[in-house]
């Protein structure tokens, strides 16, 4: 069995969603982590992933508080998932409520190691 990371990724991290919203989102995704619990594939339900109080350090420790990537996404979080395959990891991945968001993807990513 292999470890994959499930990033998911925002088109549009600085759109904010109404309180009902997020609530909506919250469920669903509770819903979604708890079926691939109940198959005994979650590894972590990992972390939501914050700007506030951020800084990148490069070369040269140098620190500045972004751009904290060269790509016009943003990372939102993570959860680890067990699985057989990369195969079985996207179908689980499929399942993702940030899914439902237009521009929004999940990346799947093995674990080194595992």
């Amino acid at each position: 069995m292999k470890e994959f990371m499930l990033i998911f990724r925002h088109e549009d991290g600085a759109r904010v969603a109404s309180p009902e919203q997020i609530q909506v989102w919250m469920k669903q995704t509770m819903d979604w982590l708890g079926g691939i619990a109940a198959q005994n594939r979650l590894v972590s339900q990992g972390n939501g992933l914050s700007f506030g109080d951020s800084r990148v350090v490069r070369h040269g420790n140098i620190v500045t508080n972004g751009p904290f990537g060269e790509i016009k996404e943003t990372i939102g979080g993570y959860v680890i998932v067990q699985a057989e395959s990369v195969e079985e990891a996207v179908e689980f991945a499929k399942g993702s409520p940030v899914l439902q968001g237009e521009g929004n993807s999940v990346e799947v990513r093995p674990i080194a190691g595992h």
